[in-house]
């Protein structure tokens, strides 16, 4: 290189016209999540969001943050990017929904080795979708271009979202007690937790592709796989707004064995029948052919269950009605007895 030649930051991989392209792009689909509480338009240097706590006695913010983790890696084979966004804002604001909390926006985060507006735009696309969804305004992110840090063609992607419920309706589980039933709500799939399994029993012992049509599943792969993780805020608003709910669960990294445990108090558990619900083919698909063994298939994945509600059992069939009505798969799945965390049956 001459040493006299001037650089720009384009030489050095980085377009700022591709990144203010990118951003006009996202622009339609990041205002239809907006309502009346957002306040600054999108490239404010922070997200301005107003408070609408009038009838709460002691407001409490909830947050919660997280990726999507290697389902990326289905996006960037299939090169299909404009659902993966779902996904962050569903690992985000089911976690919260656990608190009782009601969501109120969401922030995402992508970082690319090179950048690509149209990609860029797919990706924050499928976050406003989910946004919708998770019923949070999109009010601001980032988008980061870090040349030789990513392959080509690839990203990561995560979130930031936040709710609010009055203090005295948070949900802890603290008022689970035995005798208490659990409701099971049907996941769409895997969701976003157990890839780095199931890229190794799909691609690495089997030797599949994305674009392989497998009759199991009445599918090509890529589609199963890349399945948008389900989004409980409708689901979980509706029913709160009817009947106390003791705990609630999200089945994310970890399955059953690590998230149950996380509402209940030493000396009681979680009894569940297994066989109460209709699992999604994929579940008996990866046992068989990873050869693996039940409980590490539910220490892994959600198995067909993305949230657990845990009510007093003179409700319970009332709240099973409820989510019906709204369009959810619902089962009674166990119920609360003596003893160390999760029983399964």
């Amino acid at each position: 290189m001459n040493q006299n030649e001037k650089l720009t930051y384009k030489d050095a991989g980085v377009d700022t016209k591709e990144g203010e392209k990118a951003v006009e792009l996202m622009k339609p689909h990041v205002k239809k999540t907006w309502n009346e509480n957002v306040l600054a338009g999108l490239g404010s240097f922070g997200g301005l969001f107003k408070l609408d706590i009038k009838d709460m006695k002691e407001p409490v913010l909830v947050s919660g943050t997280d990726g999507v983790g290697t389902k990326l890696k289905i996006a960037f084979l299939m090169d299909k990017h404009d659902t993966i966004g779902i996904d962050c804002v569903a690992m985000c604001v089911n976690d919260i929904l656990c608190q009782g909390a009601k969501p109120l926006f969401f922030l995402d985060y992508i970082a690319t080795g090179r950048l690509k507006a149209e990609k860029a735009a797919e990706i924050v696309k499928g976050i406003a979708d989910g946004c919708v969804m998770g019923k949070s305004a999109l009010i601001g992110g980032e988008t980061a271009e870090m040349p030789e840090f990513y392959g080509d063609g690839e990203y990561d992607i995560a979130g930031f979202s936040v709710g609010v419920v009055d203090k005295e309706k948070v949900i802890t589980g603290d008022k689970i007690s035995v005798g208490d039933k659990i409701i099971g709500i049907a996941s769409s799939g895997i969701h976003s937790n157990g890839y780095s399994l199931v890229r190794k029993i799909l691609f690495d012992k089997m030797g599949l592709k994305v674009d392989d049509y497998i009759d199991e599943l009445d599918s090509t792969l890529g589609e199963t796989l890349l399945t948008p993780t389900k989004i409980y805020a409708n689901a979980c608003e509706t029913v709160l707004e009817k009947y106390p709910v003791n705990g609630i669960v999200h089945i994310t990294g970890g399955g059953f064995f690590e998230n149950v445990p996380r509402v209940l108090a030493d000396g009681i558990a979680a009894e569940i029948t297994v066989s109460s619900w209709e699992r999604p083919q994929i579940f008996s698909y990866l046992k068989e052919k990873g050869n693996v063994d039940e409980i590490e298939m539910f220490k892994t994945f959600n198995m067909g269950i993305g949230m657990m509600m845990f009510v007093d059992k003179n409700i319970a069939e009332d709240v099973l009605k409820t989510l019906e009505d709204v369009g959810e798969k619902a089962y009674l799945i166990g119920e609360v007895v003596k003893g160390d965390k999760v029983i399964l049956k």
